[in-house]
């Protein structure tokens, strides 16, 4: 989970480790990448906002990829998705959930993307 505001990422992944999922939480790009790159184990789905400050999320989930190629990605944004769109930032191709959502909306649209195959990254 990669989320620049720190209320909104320590609820985030707070829902999702008592959903049963293992989660490491960034602060930003330049931290998510660092922890991904020490972790041992698979990291199936990148959670990440949008917009934020010194790396987008399309960016950082394009570096995370060359690392973790089976990675799937979900964006969140509390801008809607043709704002996003419109500034060239998120591929079409993946999932978006609109900011606010409640942890059971969260919770709903991870097993989605993990089980109905949200593209991974580097499918292109």
């Amino acid at each position: 989970m990669v989320e620049d505001e720190e209320i909104v990422r320590e609820l985030v992944c707070d829902v999702l480790a008592e959903q049963g999922y293992n989660v490491i939480c960034a602060a930003d790009g330049v931290e998510a990448l660092a922890v991904a790159e020490k972790f041992d184990g698979t990291i199936h789905l990148l959670v990440t906002d949008v917009i934020m400050p010194h790396m987008n999320g399309h960016e950082v989930a394009e570096k995370l990829s060359s690392i973790r190629p089976e990675m799937k990605v979900l964006y969140v944004s509390g801008y809607s998705d043709n704002d996003i769109g419109d500034h060239g930032v998120l591929d079409p191709r993946f999932e978006l959930l609109q900011k606010p959502f409640t942890p059971q909306t969260l919770a709903r649209k991870i097993r989605d993307v993990i089980r109905e195959g949200s593209y991974a990254y580097s499918a292109k």
